[in-house]
């Protein structure tokens, strides 16, 4: 049985300079970027790659339509190697690119067509969140279905993930909090799965405590106070898709899915909805194993008795940026049902890797408490 494996090289650097030389990028490259951070820390040392800018296709989360427009420029501009420097939207949208033949997203992720990869990825984030620049998952909408959904598969690893904190400082204060939010919820929601192990666990562990202590700081010295930070949230962000990448996500991935497909909720925004109500479902229904480990450690982490756990979560998450009701992004009673349904019919590969597997019934019942 396979317990842990990490295909994608992790490479650091101060600055985006140094990264440039020790690559070579040029113009055999193609650079889908979004546009800020490219032409503050990459424009001025005049690259001669091709260069895409991911506002280009569209503004938000990645849809199939997007990516299809993404596909057709790369297949027209004749280059072999990828370079993604960006969020987690950037990045999914890329990983496409790397695959044999590719056209049509849709028949992509619906596995339509063999999945083969043919291209070289190089993945540098530029938030602290996503985890995507490690993990074999590309999320994209399906606009004719209305829903997010995923691909997982080796193929799409990227052969390389490059961590340069400076990037990030052009992240405003609401991305940060959402982005390090997913994080959090990458390293607990992998700490729960039933894939997890001793080796992802050190990943989650880490990444939590990372991510929680910078938080506190955060809220004790002021938002600027993250900027001293970034390497450490950029690194905890790094350690929970590494732990992600191998024991998966769960109940709270597969229920943001359809209000970020619906309503166009960015995805570290939509999974902090559902994060404690989940953990709270998890504990009514199954409050043995590693729910109880984990509810242990984050309480060590964020020095409270267990039983309050969720409690002095909430208050910590909501302080660092505060969560909306559903009915806010419009949401209505009726998507109660609906939503739960195209969970089940749509993202069994998260639900399957959920501490509790829910049902329809469950999964409408925490909708409803949160509208």
């Amino acid at each position: 049985m396979q317990l842990f494996r990490q295909k994608t090289t992790i490479k650091s650097f101060d600055h985006a300079a140094d990264f440039v030389a020790e690559y070579q990028i040029g113009p055999s490259d193609f650079i889908l970027a979004s546009r800020r951070t490219f032409e503050k820390y990459f424009a001025p040392l005049g690259l001669t790659a091709h260069v895409e800018f991911k506002s280009k296709y569209g503004a938000g989360e990645p849809t199939d339509l997007m990516m299809d427009a993404l596909i057709q420029d790369f297949r027209s501009s004749g280059c072999s190697r990828i370079i993604a420097i960006g969020g987690g939207a950037v990045i999914d949208m890329a990983k496409v690119l790397v695959l044999k033949d590719a056209e049509r997203t849709e028949d992509i992720f619906l596995r339509k067509v063999p999945i083969v990869k043919a291209h070289e990825l190089i993945a540098v984030p530029t938030t602290c969140g996503a985890g995507s620049e490690v993990s074999s998952v590309s999320i994209t909408a399906l606009t004719e279905r209305g829903s997010k959904l995923g691909l997982a598969d080796d193929a799409i690893f990227p052969d390389a993930a490059v961590l340069i904190p400076e990037l990030l400082t052009e992240m405003p204060y609401e991305v940060f909090a959402t982005s390090a939010i997913d994080a959090l919820i990458h390293a607990v929601e992998s700490y729960v799965s039933p894939k997890a192990n001793r080796y992802t666990e050190l990943f989650s562990e880490e990444a939590a405590r990372l991510i929680i202590s910078g938080f506190r700081r955060v809220l004790s010295e002021g938002e600027e106070t993250r900027l001293a930070l970034l390497g450490d949230f950029l690194m905890a962000s790094d350690m929970a898709g590494v732990a992600f990448a191998n024991a998966g996500t769960g109940a709270v991935h597969a229920m943001s899915y359809p209000l970020s497909g619906k309503y166009h909720v960015t995805h570290g925004e939509a999974n902090y909805q559902f994060f404690t109500a989940v953990f709270r479902e998890y504990h009514r229904q199954n409050p043995t194993g590693k729910l109880v480990r984990m509810e242990a450690l984050m309480a060590d982490i964020l020095g409270c008795e267990t039983d309050v756990v969720y409690d002095e979560l909430e208050k910590l998450l909501d302080n660092i940026i505060s969560r909306k009701k559903l009915h806010e992004y419009g949401m209505t009673e009726e998507e109660t049902v609906s939503f739960a349904a195209d969970v089940i019919e749509l993202q069994q590969r998260l639900l399957n890797q959920s501490y509790v597997k829910f049902d329809q019934d469950t999964m409408t019942k925490i909708y409803r408490e949160l509208l």
